[in-house]
């Protein structure tokens, strides 16, 4: 895996980008399901409308 274009990828569980194997990764890359610290963060607001994310 010596060039980016050789690295892994997925598709995030909550935005649906793809993204790459990372380094820190490297001993638990199957359990990795959210792209970032973010998605994780948000992981069960997917799927709500907006309206039910901001009431009011």
């Amino acid at each position: 895996m010596s060039r980016p274009s050789e690295r892994p990828t997925k598709i995030c569980a909550v935005c649906g980008r793809p993204f790459q194997w990372r380094r820190k990764w490297k001993d638990v890359w199957d359990e990795v399901r959210y792209c970032s610290e973010r998605c994780r963060r948000d992981r069960n607001r997917q799927g709500k409308p907006s309206s039910e994310l901001n009431p009011g």
